[in-house]
């Protein structure tokens, strides 16, 4: 999946003038790349939309219009578009309540090591999480971690051949498993993934 640059960015303007319609477009395609994972935490599948869909907010919210500066965020946010051989992730814990949201953080320390994937019958896959930065302390987690679960080239053949995709979490105070991922799902998961065999 390639790279963004600024020649696939709109002006303030243009985005000003189609952001109704590109956001109904972009909301849609989020749907089939977003696994919730028990009640409280949701798995969101990056791609290159997703993370053009982010710059352009960002490039609107800040009215960024320099070279630099949109260089800096296409820096920021390049690294979280797929490489085809791994799916890139948002994993977001979620609390409504502010009280309940930290304590549960201080219990969940960890949990981003504990997810898995797993393709067909192929081995469970624990994904390299936050290679920005460090996202937990010795008192609590974040809320927001960033994925990357590499897979093997068998594992990418299955995908596209329509092998069960399940994810699961196997943290000792938030355990659950998916079971095998929706059709429109799987689907669009496969898509990130560049046939090498």
């Amino acid at each position: 999946m390639s790279k963004l640059n600024k020649m696939d960015l709109m002006s303030l303007e243009e985005y000003a003038r189609q952001r109704s319609n590109y956001r109904e477009q972009v909301m849609a395609h989020k749907k089939s790349r977003q696994v919730a994972l028990g009640p409280n935490a949701t798995l969101y599948f990056e791609d290159r939309l997703t993370m053009q869909y982010q710059i352009q907010e960002v490039l609107r919210v800040e009215k960024i219009f320099e070279a630099d500066a949109i260089d800096e965020e296409l820096h920021a946010y390049n690294p979280l578009i797929p490489d085809g051989a791994n799916w890139k992730v948002t994993f977001m814990i979620e609390y409504e309540d502010q009280a309940e949201r930290r304590i549960a953080l201080s219990k969940l320390i960890g949990i981003e090591r504990q997810i898995w994937v797993q393709i067909g019958s192929f081995a469970k896959v624990n994904p390299i999480a936050n290679e920005d930065l460090v996202r937990e302390t010795e008192e609590k987690t974040s809320a927001v971690h960033f994925l990357r679960f590499e897979l093997s080239a068998e594992m990418i053949e299955a995908a596209h051949h329509g092998a069960e995709i399940k994810i699961g979490v196997n943290h000792f105070n938030y355990a659950y498993e998916t079971g095998a991922l929706p059709q429109n799902i799987a689907e669009s998961l496969a898509d990130d993934l560049s046939r090498i065999i």
